[in-house]
């Protein structure tokens, strides 16, 4: 009797949320194996996440422990609101999201689209940032609890979960669509523009709460957090304190509508989530190739890196700046600079001029700015730029070791990182003295504005060389430009904190020349600036090359993921 060679020995297990969450436990613990830093980061980002959940949960249970329910509505709202953008933009401005599972690694699997979401979108929920914010939010819980017993808790909860299902959803979402969008060059423009928008809105957001506090109008706010009660950003955090101020009707809604809004996130998800899983995105018909009358050689140097002689230097600097311009991940950052390189400035020098809300010409400004406080906001702009260096090795990954085996220089090395990134990074930071010396109308400090932001990007460099040699991490080897690897996140953390501290550190005597030069800064802040900044960078990369030079081993080490 013949017998089937291909029958299996037993039933096949059905794949469910389960099995995804089980192995992202156990890639984690793989990870943390023999890795005691990463265990330690683990726990300090552990320990930061409670103690901010704590603070939060007081906050958000103190109009149920004062007995004064007048403004939680209003606390729910806002609280809830803010959360929710913050799960949508951190992750692409800064933090990013845990890709402890990778999808393209289960794009040969046979997997249905609806259990490879979910799956991973269980996995997402696995982690310390969530826990934290179940814990934060739970003091509405207690609020509601209060005020309208036991059914107003029950509600309250379920509108926590729902809550925190949203924003895992959205992060989830956007980071994954704008990771579609950054990998097709056509359209990365329009990524720039929705990410600018995006953080544009929290300047006037700002504006506007701090003349409404100014104002003390609470009814104004109230109805505001009113109208943001019936939107995804607040209809969860709301519901319960809805069912225990009596409005029992309006709980159901908001649920529903919470409930909509992450499906529809969900299924955006799944649609860009294919596209991750390719690894690739259509960037229409390929154009013809200029003919080479250069040469082979010539056709490798960008149009901006044309300049450059035909040497060792010069291919190092012409890699790097077509891997700036090409590369989705370091393409994310140089947008980042762009976007809030405009508008902390923006908010710094117009925020500090005060302003007040006037019945019949709605806000109007008091004060006006100065040239320390400019120089201030361009120290900022400065070490911004410079921070995103701080992990410049990581880029590479295991592709570092072709610089190890050739025997590149460190101090040619961070020498050409350097250039290549200024050849983009420079612009901008001339755009943005522009455009806040037209905004402030102050054509006359364009000069000291440049001058301080050289200075400042200058020290930037220098710092994030040492930084970048003695502090670097791996990143996950995925197309999302916003993944980080477990516990990464912690580590960018604290590398940007201690990279920012000491080049403002650093570019503090520039600020102190504002203030003691006066007028004379107007003229002198421009060559002393671009002096100062130059020989830092210059200094940086001379002391950082040599221990660039001894830790070529132990940096591609640190920089290679473990599979």
């Amino acid at each position: 009797m013949a017998v089937p060679m291909n029958a299996p020995a037993r039933p096949v297990r059905r794949v469910t949320a389960r099995h995804f969450v089980r192995l992202k436990l156990r890639v984690m613990g793989n990870n943390f194996r023999g890795q005691g830093w990463r265990v330690a980061l683990f726990l300090v980002g552990s320990l930061i996440g409670l103690w901010f959940a704590v603070g939060a949960f007081f906050g958000l249970a103190a109009p149920g422990l004062a007995g004064d329910d007048r403004y939680a509505l209003l606390i729910a709202a806002f609280a809830g609101g803010l959360t929710v953008l913050g799960w949508l933009l951190l992750p692409l401005v800064f933090f990013g999201v845990d890709e402890t599972l990778d999808p393209a690694r289960f794009a040969l699997l046979p997997l249905s689209r609806r259990t490879l979401v979910t799956g991973l979108f269980a996995a997402a929920l696995v982690s310390v940032p969530t826990v934290a914010m179940l814990l934060a939010l739970s003091g509405l819980v207690v609020t509601a609890g209060i005020f309208g017993g036991w059914s107003a808790a029950v509600v309250a909860a379920i509108g926590v979960v729902f809550g925190l299902l949203l924003c895992v959803a959205a992060a989830r979402a956007v980071t994954s669509a704008f990771a579609s969008m950054l990998r097709s060059r056509r359209v990365r423009d329009l990524a720039a523009v929705l990410l600018a928008v995006a953080a544009a809105l929290l300047g006037p957001l700002q504006i506007a709460g701090l003349a409404a506090i100014q104002d003390a109008n609470w009814d104004r706010l109230t109805g505001l957090a009113t109208v943001i009660g019936w939107t995804p950003f607040g209809a969860a955090w709301t519901a319960g304190i809805d069912m225990a101020q009596g409005r029992v009707w309006a709980a159901p809604l908001k649920l529903l509508i919470t409930a909509v809004t992450i499906v529809a996130l969900l299924i955006w998800w799944s649609r860009s989530l294919e596209s991750a899983m390719v690894g690739a995105a259509s960037s229409g018909p390929a154009r013809a190739r200029p003919e080479l009358t250069s040469g082979v050689v010539a056709q490798l140097f960008p149009r901006a890196a044309g300049w450059l002689r035909r040497d060792r230097f010069g291919a190092l600097v012409a890699r790097e700046a077509r891997y700036w311009w090409r590369d989705a991940r370091r393409r994310a950052n140089l947008i980042t600079i762009a976007v809030v390189g405009l508008f902390v400035p923006v908010m710094v020098n117009l925020g500090g001029q005060g302003f007040t809300i006037d019945s019949e010409q709605g806000f109007t400004s008091a004060g006006s700015s100065s040239p320390v406080l400019v120089s201030l906001s361009m120290l900022f702009v400065g070490l911004l730029a410079a921070v995103t260096l701080a992990n410049q090795f990581g880029f590479d990954g295991s592709a570092y070791a072709a610089n190890v085996v050739a025997g590149v220089p460190g101090r040619l090395e961070l020498h050409a990182r350097m250039a290549a990134f200024s050849l983009y990074v420079l612009p901008m930071l001339a755009v943005v003295a522009v455009v806040i010396a037209l905004v402030l109308g102050e054509p006359a400090w364009i000069g000291f504005m440049v001058g301080t932001l050289l200075a400042t990007y200058g020290a930037g460099l220098a710092v994030n060389s040492f930084v970048s040699v003695l502090g670097a991490y791996s990143l996950p080897e995925t197309s999302n430009p916003f993944a980080m690897n477990s516990g990464a996140g912690v580590v960018k953390g604290l590398l940007t904190l201690v990279a920012m501290l000491a080049t403002a550190a650093i570019g503090v005597p520039m600020v102190v020349a504002a203030a003691l030069l006066g007028d004379a800064w107007l003229w002198l802040g421009l060559p002393l600036g671009a002096a100062y900044g130059v020989g830092a960078a210059l200094l940086g990369a001379y002391l950082a090359g040599d221990v660039l030079d001894r830790r070529l081993p132990e940096l591609l080490a640190m920089v290679t993921p473990r599979r």
